[in-house]
């Protein structure tokens, strides 16, 4: 009898043992639906997260606003806007340590012997003019001088001439600029075709109510631009220029970038941005009636931020897959879910690998 009643017992708490995890999981498996239902309705109460500032909100770019002194003209600036490539350091070096004093030089010298030939050789101080028509000395002096001179900048010249069109590396972010009359658009290549229109912000009194014009944030006047481009610090761009009408010039001062653009003919050069901001620039060959209204504002942001604002605007870093080829994988793969299913036969077992293949075409592995 004792055996009997350990053998009812053991068998009912194997049984009590087996209800168990069936009775735990119940609760969980109804409360699933009611989390899931409550899941829109938490995303549809959250805000959605506004721009610091909607003139400049460009597809995820970063509100960045004009800084004194940095990339624009500046009232009363005595030299060459502040460089941010090194391409510019280099120009702006060779201006001020080599050109400046050179020409300060001639300039003084030139003055200097005027003033001399005018008291020295006046009516009064040599009523008697001299004969002598010829001075081989000074003759070899005024002819060996200049050419000394010109050498001396003839030196570092080529070499920065060299540098400006200097092959961009294999790493490099590609931006072509095609100029119109009169305005810019620009595509990026590399980052899977972002195409981007750039026309002149106008004034207040200029556009109709509700229309956007140009603020203090936004650029100077007759610089600022409705759309900018966006250009990653400390990595090289490669600069492509080209234009559908007649030759126009892309032109920024702070990156000592001046490349025509012309039609049928594609022109390139290379230059690296080392300091975050906005930089603004024009149009510098004379294209027609409203030259004067093609403006260029770069905003330069951390590769992060570059990244980010490709991936806003649509595109692609290169290595990764573009948005746009990876839909069509993941819209035919429910299209393909009920067939697999229907061929599905009705034995669990013989289901499982129809199951995985639908799994493996949805995950793409």
């Amino acid at each position: 009898m004792r055996i009997a009643f350990k053998g009812l017992a053991l068998a009912a708490s194997l049984a009590l043992a087996g209800l168990m995890p069936a009775a735990a999981q119940a609760p969980a498996k109804q409360e699933a639906p009611a989390a899931a239902a409550a899941a829109p309705a938490a995303n549809a109460a959250a805000p959605a997260a506004k721009p610091a500032s909607p003139e400049l909100a460009m597809d995820g770019a970063p509100a960045m606003t004009v800084k004194p002194m940095l990339g624009q003209p500046t009232d009363g600036l005595m030299t060459i806007q502040p460089q941010v490539t090194a391409n510019g350091r280099r120009a702006h070096s060779f201006h001020d340590h080599i050109l400046l004093p050179l020409i300060t030089a001639i300039s003084l010298f030139v003055l200097a012997l005027l003033i001399w030939v005018v008291i020295r050789y006046r009516r009064a101080a040599n009523p008697v003019p001299s004969k002598t028509s010829h001075n081989t000395a000074i003759e070899i002096a005024w002819t060996l001088i200049p050419v000394l001179i010109l050498v001396a900048v003839a030196v570092p010249s080529i070499g920065l001439l060299n540098a400006q069109y200097k092959p961009a590396p294999a790493n490099a972010v590609t931006l072509k600029a095609i100029g119109n009359q009169w305005y810019w658009s620009y595509q990026y290549p590399d980052n899977g075709g972002i195409e981007i229109t750039a026309n002149l912000l106008k004034e207040k009194d200029q556009v109709a109510a509700g229309e956007r014009y140009r603020t203090d944030a936004d650029g100077p006047r007759l610089l600022a631009t409705d759309n900018r481009i966006v250009l990653p610090v400390g990595v090289p761009i490669r600069l492509i220029t080209t234009a559908n009408d007649v030759i126009h010039s892309w032109a920024v001062p702070a990156f000592w970038i001046k490349l025509d653009a012309v039609p049928g003919r594609l022109n390139e050069t290379s230059f690296t941005i080392e300091k975050p901001g906005l930089y603004f620039g024009q149009c510098s060959e004379l294209c027609g009636a409203r030259h004067g209204y093609m403006p260029i504002a770069v905003e330069a942001v951390p590769p992060a931020e570059f990244a980010a604002w490709v991936k806003a605007k649509g595109g692609s870093m290169p290595g990764e897959a573009k948005p746009a080829a990876a839909a069509p994988a993941a819209a035919a793969a429910p299209a393909a879910a009920p067939a697999a299913n229907a061929a599905a036969p009705t034995n669990t077992a013989e289901a499982a690998p129809a199951n995985a293949a639908t799994a493996e075409a949805a995950t793409g592995r």
